[in-house]
């Protein structure tokens, strides 16, 4: 089952796609749908049709975001660090979020780099669960990118302030759910820098997969229906290179998940924020 928010006739709705079509469900957008409604009991409030619909955001208004850092083995490599005993993780603002195809707006003179992920979606209420609950409780996976601003981020130990930047996490297109896509079997998880493939990594290489980390988190947070946990980015970043490469303006980044979809966003470097 594939899941969205859809802009449609001047508005947005919660939507699930039946066929080629997009049908709407009781919400304004997936994030309320979630918050109030099993993922399994979705599918049978399938309404009106949506002719010419077009997914937007999925999830504008999870109430965590959740990263990990570090958690393939290549890019751990790439970064001349050991694999983790823990996972590293820190947290996003839902206003870091935005839409599969939306502008990338960020001040010039800054180091931007691209970091391509799966996204886990939660369905239900953890709290100090087993990898078995945790695993339960995934309501679906989504394509991410966490744009990261690195000359930000290497300010200090602490990477906040490099990855929380408004409006440069693109998010969607929409949300497959597992009895669709299993991540522990293998998927691949792509970007592409104005055409060239910058990075391509298998999630059979996590060192942490998604049952794993819903779990950890769950131990010293709760977390809720609709609520996004970033699994982690594949080698090949910019600052990986040798001498390391940052977008610049008027690039197009496309993070491509087989099976979910592709996000196509181009970055935009002003004289301030706008």
């Amino acid at each position: 089952m594939k899941l969205a928010t859809v802009a449609h006739e001047g508005r947005t709705t919660a939507a699930v796609l039946d066929g080629d079509r997009w049908r709407a469900l009781p919400a304004d957008e997936l994030s309320a749908l979630l918050a109030t409604t099993a993922s399994e009991r979705i599918a049978d409030l399938a309404g009106a049709e949506l002719p010419g619909a077009t997914p937007v955001l999925p999830l504008p208004a999870p109430r965590k975001v959740v990263c990990c850092g570090l958690n393939y083995a290549d890019h751990i490599a790439e970064m001349g660090r050991e694999l983790p005993k823990h996972p590293t993780l820190f947290a996003k603002f839902a206003d870091t979020l935005t839409g599969p195809e939306d502008e990338l707006a960020l001040p010039h003179d800054l180091d931007v780099d691209w970091e391509a992920e799966l996204a886990v979606v939660v369905g239900a209420e953890l709290r100090s669960a087993d990898r078995d609950t945790a695993g339960r409780a995934i309501a679906g996976y989504t394509v991410a990118n966490d744009i990261s601003v690195r000359d930000w981020q290497k300010r200090t130990l602490q990477w906040f302030q490099g990855k929380a930047w408004d409006r440069t996490t693109p998010l969607g297109p929409v949300v497959v759910t597992p009895d669709e896509l299993d991540p522990v079997a293998g998927v691949e998880v792509i970007c592409r820098v104005n055409g060239v493939e910058r990075q391509r990594g298998n999630t059979r290489t996590l060192v942490f997969d998604a049952a794993d980390l819903l779990a950890y988190i769950s131990t010293f947070t709760v977390l809720r229906p609709g609520d996004l946990v970033l699994t982690g980015t594949p080698g090949g970043v910019g600052s990986g290179m040798t001498p390391p490469v940052h977008l610049a303006d008027g690039d197009l980044v496309e993070t491509e998940i087989p099976g979910i979809g592709t996000l196509r966003n181009r970055l935009r470097l002003t004289d301030s924020r706008s």
